[in-house]
């Protein structure tokens, strides 16, 4: 995981115990891949645009990350009985990041090798 941390999601999802780590680092990484997907921004791009030197990834993706590991935990089968609700916080979250139609490809800076 780049930027969750195994604490992070057992505070949120209130887990106390450690038999199912594992299992929470694959849904934190796919949360991770999922947020940056949903923005159509790298890792790099995100840190570089918007990352302060204190917190390298704002609070809301951090936040929106946790909310998508919390229902994967919870509803872990694509099939439910009981009315599922879509939360638009998630939405909200991320959409200040989504890369727009019109905006430039992020492109590193790279230093030059042997530059004097």
């Amino acid at each position: 995981m780049k930027w969750l941390k195994i604490d992070y999601i057992k505070q949120h999802s209130r887990i106390d115990f450690d038999c199912e780590d594992g299992l929470l680092e694959l849904y934190g990484e796919s949360a991770e891949e999922t947020v940056l997907n949903v923005i159509a921004r790298t890792y790099d791009e995100v840190v570089a645009k918007f990352g302060t030197k204190d917190k390298p990834i704002p609070a809301a993706l951090i936040h929106a990350s946790l909310m998508l590991v919390e229902m994967s935990y919870t509803q872990r089968s694509p099939v439910s009985q009981q009315n599922l609700y879509y939360n638009r916080s998630f939405d909200m979250m991320v959409k200040p990041y989504m890369r727009l139609a019109d905006e430039p490809k992020f492109e590193p800076e790279v230093e030059p090798e042997n530059a004097e």
